[in-house]
């Protein structure tokens, strides 16, 4: 088995300790989870852990200076946020771990990258790429031949439709559509419950139906 921790004891963080439990469960027997690291829980969020018997390991300093596994995963939904915190695991000499939930579908001839946590519920269909460290929330739907470049955020419910290119650091807010064959720009947020129905530039925040933002 391999050793494991993860990064983030808020949401994200304890969702992807929920997608690391499925797939124990379906037997596979790959991870060691060692548990969860985060420079600041709230009292919330350990209690959340310690209920689920997952220790708290410290600070990102702590498991810098003394690692205590191989591999990690990033559990922050925030793209730069998880960007920044990637690189300097990777420095450390840390390796990505993918993580994709027994119940999710992932089509053919599709590639996930290094660190890409795939949530409970999510359909990729064929041909689709993932960069390093892209988080597909649950239910999320990824069309065909679609290109999601490092550190996208695909949020719950959300749709991208097919030959699609979302750019670096996108955020797709929950229940949000990307329409067929549009490009989006790095760092752009599609706001929750859009509906993208043009080309998004870099660094925008596309909200409503249809999508509107500030040029």
């Amino acid at each position: 088995m391999k050793p494991l921790v993860v990064v983030g004891a808020s949401g994200f963080g304890r969702e992807t300790l929920d997608v690391i439990a499925a797939i124990d469960r379906a037997g596979t027997g790959e991870w060691d989870l060692r548990g969860v690291v985060d420079d600041g829980p709230s009292p919330a969020n350990l209690d959340r852990l310690a209920a689920r018997g997952v220790r708290h390991l410290g600070s990102l300093d702590d498991v810098v200076a003394r690692p205590v596994a191989e591999w990690f995963a990033v559990g922050i939904g925030a793209p730069a946020v998880r960007e920044r915190i990637a690189a300097r695991l990777a420095a450390a000499g840390l390796r990505a771990a993918t993580l994709v939930h027994p119940s999710a579908t992932i089509g053919e001839c599709t590639r996930l990258g290094a660190g890409t946590v795939v949530c409970a519920g999510v359909a990729v269909s064929t041909n689709v790429e993932t960069g390093e460290h892209v988080h597909l929330n649950p239910h999320a739907t990824i069309g065909h031949d679609a290109r999601l470049d490092a550190y996208v955020s695909v949020n719950p419910g959300a749709i991208v439709s097919g030959d699609c290119h979302i750019g670096t650091r996108c955020l797709i807010g929950a229940g949000a559509v990307v329409l067929q064959g549009l490009n989006v720009g790095p760092d752009t947020v599609i706001g929750a419950a859009a509906c993208l129905t043009r080309n998004a530039p870099p660094g925008v925040v596309a909200k409503g139906v249809p999508a509107r933002w500030t040029d």
